[in-house]
């Protein structure tokens, strides 16, 4: 729909959508790989892999997939011949990407097996612990990129497994792991992902990481406002795999992105969206799209996990309330009725580190709104976010959907050549804080909004229409007459007879 003044336009344009059906070998390496999320997430797909049973107070536990979108989340595809929603799950819809599948790796500035590394974070059940051991006891980090200046200095007592040299002989190291990791393991395709720490945010400058250009020559030179993660994104790109940056510095500066689209290769980010974030953009968006006006967001955090640890220190704790504040930005300015157009609620994001609840993050929110008559409404949430186990199904969704996006080409009538996404994956926004958009294109934080253009694009690729919700085949007596009129009822609960 075109909106010009005041007139609204109804536009349509026609596009064939092609999808590569076969999922290659498939190889993801973890920068972090020895951290909370990184084990984390190599023991779920082993435990699923082998349908790991194990015992807890409550009783038998069995792996699952739960909290992942892909993997344990369905979607209507229509209804059957009595007016009933039919539902599938959104793993069956295409041919997608299998976690028990993925050849897992990475890199972490901490040489811990990651059996030892498991026990560390305490995040999994002590009898799963010991049933996975055996299997991760002899997997490994390769050592990494460790710039202190970009993290907290109380992350140097855990830096033992490190590279050396200039930063252009560490991007070539990197790129040399990736090659051998693909070779030795026989892979179509490497995914590289960052669950490592937050690092403060790069200053963008004029010359050092503003062009393609400038920011290649500028590890070649080792200048100081290279982080780690743009090594790691360079790095990848030039091997062509797709680089994903779970946490919310700004890792793609200008120059990363050009390189990007020269290059052709995927990025996306920035920073999971798990826990707290994600309540928070079911809420705004709640309240905005009911008419109530929120006027002040207080947002408080605890954890006790390394991420906190690293979150204490001021630089790094403003690359997280940077992320975590943006997140409302596009939900207050849908509604000019409510809001001026500067006008912006107060908006307050804290982060504690208490050693003593480790992984298992608090999270408190108070949210204070005007409504009818000047009236104040204010919403208090307590969330006790288990930090790790809630990102860990983010990870397998962002591969999962960066790799589906990789086979999938468009065609828009009248023109020849069939094209691929651009190289910023703005699809993947449902799963992240700061979501990266290409330049140009509106910035969506609303999560449900984020989950239909992922359920759409999967639709288009069969060939259905765009989902909606105007079940006008319920509203009308004649639709519902000849529903009801084929010998058997629509099994629905019903408030009329």
């Amino acid at each position: 729909t075109v909106v010009e003044g005041n007139t609204v336009k109804p536009s349509s344009t026609k596009m064939q959508f092609k999808t590569e059906r076969k999922v290659g070998k498939t190889g993801v390496m973890l920068v972090g790989l020895g951290g909370n999320n990184g084990c984390t997430c190599v023991a779920g797909a082993i435990a699923n892999k082998l349908g790991l049973t194990w015992e807890t107070k409550e009783g038998t536990q069995k792996a699952n997939y739960w909290g992942s979108l892909l993997m344990a989340s369905t979607v209507k595809l229509g209804n059957d011949r009595h007016g009933n929603s039919v539902y599938t799950p959104m793993s069956n819809m295409l041919p997608l990407l299998n976690p028990n599948d993925i050849v897992w790796g990475g890199w972490d500035i901490n040489g811990t097996n990651l059996g030892d590394a498991m026990k560390r974070s305490k995040v999994l059940d002590y009898d799963l612990q010991q049933k996975l051991y055996p299997h991760m006891k002899d997997i490994t980090p390769l050592p990494s990129i460790y710039f202190p200046d970009f993290i907290a200095a109380n992350q140097g007592e855990r830096a033992d497994n490190i590279l050396t040299g200039t930063k252009q002989e560490q991007m070539d190291q990197i790129r040399k792991d990736i090659k051998d990791f693909k070779m030795k393991n026989g892979l179509d395709q490497v995914i590289l992902l960052w669950t490592a720490n937050t690092e403060r945010f790069s200053a963008v400058e004029e010359g050092v990481n503003d062009t393609a250009e400038n920011i290649l020559s500028s590890i070649e030179m080792g200048e100081a406002e290279v982080s780690a993660s743009t090594v790691f994104a360079v790095a990848s790109i030039l091997e062509g795999c797709t680089f994903i940056n779970g946490s919310p510095q700004n890792t793609f500066v200008p120059g990363v992105i050009e390189l990007a689209r020269q290059k052709k290769v995927f990025i996306a980010g920035d920073d999971f969206k798990s826990g707290q974030t994600k309540m928070k953009s079911v809420m705004v968006d709640f309240l905005v799209s009911a008419g109530i006006k929120p006027v002040s967001i207080v947002s408080y955090n605890h954890l006790g996990n390394n991420d906190g640890k690293n979150l204490s220190a001021p630089s790094q704790f403003r690359s997280k309330e940077i992320s975590k504040s943006n997140v409302v930005d596009d939900m207050v300015a849908s509604n000019r009725i409510l809001f001026e157009e500067d006008e912006h609620p107060d908006h307050v994001v804290v982060i504690k580190y208490v050693p003593y609840v480790a992984d298992s993050k608090r999270a408190m929110d108070e949210y204070t709104s005007e409504i009818f008559m000047g009236g104040k409404n204010t919403i208090v949430m307590h969330n006790t976010c288990e930090d790790s186990l809630l990102a860990t199904p983010l990870i397998y969704d962002l591969v999962i959907l960066g790799e589906l996006c990789a086979r999938v080409q468009v065609k828009k009538e009248g023109e020849s050549e069939w094209e691929s996404f651009h190289p910023v994956l703005s699809l993947l926004s449902y799963m992240l804080k700061a979501p990266l958009v290409p330049n140009g294109a509106p910035v969506v934080n609303a999560l449900f909004t984020q989950r239909c253009a992922i359920v759409n694009f999967m639709r288009a690729c069969l060939g259905l229409a765009p989902d909606n919700h105007m079940t006008l085949e319920h509203r009308f007596e004649s639709t519902l007459a000849s529903m009801s009129g084929e010998g058997e009822h629509a099994n629905k609960k019903m408030r009329l007879s």
